[in-house]
């Protein structure tokens, strides 16, 4: 896993290149908005245990199959670990909008994780509409306006948005 400046550094000396102007503009860009960045990662991770109970809470009342008797919700063993896999695939997410990659998401959470569902039972599609509905209150959380760096922060809040969707399509 490489921060944004790690990564272009490596990729110019992988060709043998200085550093070209289009990269450092890149960059600049980057640490202009870190604030932003900031800013929503800080909302996210303050709000992450509301954030997974209420997106549990709900998809649990839309699919109650999941906590019937049988269901891969049911007990509070299977429930505590649902919680637990939805607590962790928002973390990496808030790893991915500090860097402002999805390495770390895609590398460390995401690689093989639909596999493991299936070889458990775990109904995908359930788990994707679980990070949908989390997606949801991360985005109305980050970009509420009050009290955060202002400015225009539609393209982060777009970039926040497709690693919430990244995620929901590695296990649906």
């Amino acid at each position: 896993m490489f921060d944004a400046f790690t990564k272009v550094v490596a990729q110019a000396d992988a060709r043998g290149e200085f550093i070209n102007a289009g990269q450092i503009d890149a960059l600049a860009a980057m640490v202009s908005e870190s604030n932003k960045r900031m800013d929503a990662v800080n909302r996210i991770t303050s709000n992450a245990s509301k954030i997974v109970t209420n997106a549990a809470r709900d998809l649990f009342e839309a699919q109650p199959a999941l906590t019937a008797p049988g269901g891969n919700a049911y007990t509070s063993r299977r429930m505590a670990a649902c919680l637990r896999d939805m607590d962790i695939i928002l973390r990496y997410i808030t790893y991915a909008i500090f860097n402002g990659d999805a390495s770390v998401l895609e590398d460390r959470c995401l690689n093989g994780l639909r596999e493991t569902y299936l070889a458990l039972g775990v109904p995908g599609n359930s788990v994707a509409e679980g990070v949908r509905k989390m997606k949801a209150a991360a985005i109305a959380i980050a970009n509420d306006r009050n009290g955060i760096t202002q400015g225009d922060c539609s393209a982060l809040i777009s970039e926040i948005g497709t690693y919430f969707d990244r995620a929901a399509a590695a296990v649906g």
